[in-house]
């Protein structure tokens, strides 16, 4: 009898207690909140520049200079002036007029067009190998290459695309807000077309909707139909046929076969006529050069850089002269399709399936959730002009086995200034026919592009409530606290060059974003008047802990600086020891620069998605000016030495007098060691402290998970298969996660790149595990140097990054 009564006292005060957060959430909190200037109105970065050293004559000609006066447009919102008539009957058939008026322009004989190329007749010719003559004769052989050709691509049909172009008009509008472009940014991409070279965009890949969305939107702006090169493993035969039709592109499965099969080539032969006469004809083309939105594994997608590969391989050979690349990608409030909790094995998406889940969508998206949408071109830039100067920087790679172990292992001191070779994607049969070096090239290429992606990217809302939910305000912070927070971070996230994608009065962005985060976030209030923001404690902290991944591009550079400063601290000063006492500290610039080269080595590609272009110790003197820009970091004058304002008369010594003119053998700053008498303390300003641990907690996840990682790796029956290893990590992880609480490193993508890490580091027999685990495991110990460790020195090996960071934040 008691155990019925609690049980339905608990259950009256646990629906009471919804009752009134229900009532919070309908009530617009119920609050009276000051009006704040919008965000936009201050000040707008303009972001997407293509790169000065690669493509210098693009980033002069191709950039629109009067893109700053240009606004922009909410390309789903469709009225009468949209059309050319007018009246009450336009009014309500807008939609389907305006569809009616897109210009599709017709390729019926772009098939026939393949089918009389050159390298196709040679095949069915049994001129070239593959062909007739190896135990078929001409006419299977042209059954087979149209076959596959049957596969890669269909004529689009203009009926079906306008019929389409509606009913996604009326989805979106039901689906978002608002799809925002930016008019400046479509006419940079309008004046590369007009340059006669075909268009090639290339995109970041947030949700499925991304292939459907883009070419809508280009569809609508002019630039004709736009082929998408989707992923056949995600569909199901049906609805292949179906984007076929609406102008989708496919990889035939026989071409990733060996390059000793003969249907792997005449797959690939076929493949690579059909993108040539596509580029030929002037259509635009869309490559995802991200995996698809769910997948576990590399960030790069294999299928992407295949694609690429291909126009690359057709610019080189002459096919076309040039091709002009357009970074492109899209953010969202939330993901449309993107699951809340855990990433989904992929399964093939059939067409009943997808009209299910629209239907699902706008379920539960219309009730008062619906999101804000993105849409990024960067400016465009030449494919010729980058194969040109790209070659100029290519410097000497190593393995993160020869950069990192000898340090972990305590072999060596110095750290090599050199790129990491570190390649995750795996190289399929199409790109097997290019040379060595246009591979590298085409490896480049991505992640200079897929960089100017990212760095093109807004950032929006729902990012920064989660950054500042999970590596600020982890216990709750009240709703006047938070809109304060709110407007800096987003102005620091502005001053960074960073764009975001939302506008508006503080109080109703605020309530926007956390009723899009309502799952994750409870709302309670305090007799004070004023309301408590408490991020739910469990699984849900992944899902912010992704959403607060969209934030960390723009603090990517300091975050690596703060941990790199807490790395040298770790060893001099407590961890828990108080800020004035860390201040004391001097920091050398060399000691610095070396910590930060440990983490750019040891912190995975895909994370940091450098520029090819830029060497890492360029890299290192912009974290470094970003820590003295940003005020956590102040110059001092070398210990000993005489002050840099003493501007006394000196007696110069004999290498510093004039030479005679013309005599170039000796430089006058050959004698000045500046980096040598270079060094730092941390600023003693009120605000540095919190935003020094905030940028060290930015990495926290993934730190976390390679010490985890460490941790597990000492304990014994490992498995014998990589995946093996990654499932049981990630199991490791989620139970480590339910007993500290840390729940945003239990997040597969951090297990596979804790493994692959590892892997490439050596981690291979128990001497070196064992080296790893104890550091990872006992932080004290680390920061104390305990003689059951070997000693690798203040700043040295891997887990003592892992784990200053850790203590840190």
């Amino acid at each position: 009898m008691d155990t019925m009564s609690e049980a339905r006292l608990q259950t009256q005060q646990r629906s009471s207690r919804n009752g009134r957060e229900t009532s919070l959430w309908s009530s617009g909190f119920g609050m009276k909140l000051e009006a704040v200037t919008p965000f936009l109105g201050k000040y707008r970065p303009f972001v997407g520049r293509c790169c000065q050293t690669c493509t210098p004559k693009s980033w002069e000609s191709l950039f629109h200079r009067s893109i700053m006066d240009l606004g922009f447009c909410n390309v789903i919102l469709v009225k009468e002036e949209n059309t050319r008539f007018r009246g009450w009957l336009v009014r309500r058939l807008c939609y389907f007029l305006w569809s009616l008026e897109q210009h599709i322009p017709l390729c019926q004989d772009a098939p026939q067009k393949i089918m009389e190329s050159t390298g196709v007749q040679n095949i069915i010719s049994g001129r070239a190998p593959g062909g007739a003559g190896e135990g078929q004769g001409p006419s299977l052989v042209k059954k087979e290459v149209q076959r596959i050709l049957g596969h890669i691509q269909t004529p689009p049909r203009p009926f079906l695309l306008r019929l389409f172009s509606w009913a996604l008009l009326r989805f979106l509008n039901c689906l978002f807000l608002n799809v925002q472009l930016h008019k400046g940014q479509m006419k940079m991409v309008h004046k590369a077309a007009q340059a006669g070279s075909p268009l090639v965009l290339l995109s970041t890949h947030k949700s499925l909707l991304d292939g459907i969305l883009l070419p809508f939107v280009l569809l609508s702006q002019g630039l004709g139909v736009l082929r998408v090169a989707w992923d056949p493993r995600i569909f199901s035969p049906i609805l292949r046929a179906l984007l076929k039709k609406l102008g989708g592109l496919f990889l035939p499965p026989e071409a990733n076969l060996s390059p000793d099969s003969s249907e792997g080539f005449l797959a690939r032969a076929v493949f690579h006529e059909a993108v040539q006469q596509l580029l030929v004809s002037g259509q635009p083309l869309l490559i995802f050069l991200e995996e698809p939105p769910g997948a576990q594994g590399p960030r790069l997608s294999a299928l992407g850089q295949t694609w690429l590969g291909l126009v690359v391989q057709a610019v080189r050979v002459g096919t076309v002269p040039d091709a002009m690349l357009v970074p492109v990608a899209i953010t969202y409030d939330l993901v449309p399709d993107a699951p809340r909790d855990t990433y989904q094995a992929l399964a093939p998406l059939g067409l009943w399936t997808g009209a299910l889940a629209a239907l699902r969508s706008l379920r539960g998206w219309g009730r008062g959730r619906r999101v804000c949408a993105r849409v990024h071109l960067a400016q465009p830039f030449s494919l010729q002009e980058y194969t040109i100067n790209a070659r100029s920087c290519w410097d000497s790679r190593q393995t993160l086995e020869q950069l990192l172990q000898p340090i972990v292992l305590g072999q060596c001191t110095v750290v090599p200034d050199t790129e990491k070779e570190q390649e995750w994607t795996p190289v399929t049969g199409p790109l097997l026919a290019l040379k060595e070096e246009d591979q590298l090239l085409v490896r480049r290429l991505s992640r200079h592009i897929l960089n100017a992606s990212v760095a093109s990217s807004a950032v929006m809302s729902t990012a920064i409530m989660a950054t500042l939910l999970l590596f600020r305000h982890r216990k709750g912070v009240f709703l006047s606290q938070l809109l304060g927070e709110f407007s800096w971070l987003t102005e620091e996230t502005l001053l960074r060059g960073f764009d975001v994608g939302f506008s508006g009065q503080l109080r109703c962005l605020v309530q926007h974003t956390l009723s899009l985060l309502r799952a994750h976030v409870a709302l309670l209030r305090v007799h004070q008047g004023d309301l408590l923001v408490v991020p739910r404690p469990g699984p849900g902290l992944v899902h912010l802990a992704r959403l607060s991944a969209e934030l960390l591009p723009a603090f990517l550079s300091e975050a690596v600086g703060a941990c790199a400063v807490r790395g040298l601290l770790a060893g001099r000063v407590p961890p828990e020891g108080p800020w004035e006492l860390q201040g004391i500290e001097l920091l050398s610039q060399n000691d610095l620069y070396r910590q930060i080269l440990l983490l750019l080595h040891l912190l995975p590609r895909d994370l940091l998605l450098l520029q090819p272009c830029q060497s890492s110790y360029c890299y290192c003197q912009e974290v470094l000016d970003r820590l003295i820009q940003c005020g956590l970091l102040v110059a001092e004058e070398t210990p000993g030495s005489r002050p840099a304002c003493d501007t006394r008369r000196q007696r110069l010594s004999a290498k510093l007098l004039w030479k005679p003119s013309g005599d170039f053998t000796d430089s006058d700053s050959d004698n000045f060691e500046e980096a040598e008498g270079r060094y730092f303390r941390l600023s003693q300003q009120s605000r540095c402290p919190d935003f020094f641990l905030f940028l060290c907690r930015l990495l926290s996840p993934l730190l976390k998970a390679f010490a985890q990682a460490a941790t597990f790796l000492r304990q014994g029956q490992l498995p014998d298969t990589e995946s093996g290893y990654v499932e049981q990590l990630f199991q490791f992880l989620q139970a480590t996660a339910q007993e500290e609480g840390f729940f945003e490193c239990a997040d597969p993508n951090l297990a596979i790149s804790a493994v692959w890490t590892f892997r490439d580091l050596g981690v291979r027999g128990a001497s070196l595990i064992n080296l790893l685990s104890p550091l990872a495991f006992h932080p004290d110990r680390a920061a104390q140097g305990s003689p059951a460790v070997p000693t690798l020195g203040v700043t040295q090996g891997l887990p003592r990054i892992c784990v200053v960071t850790l203590v840190g934040g």
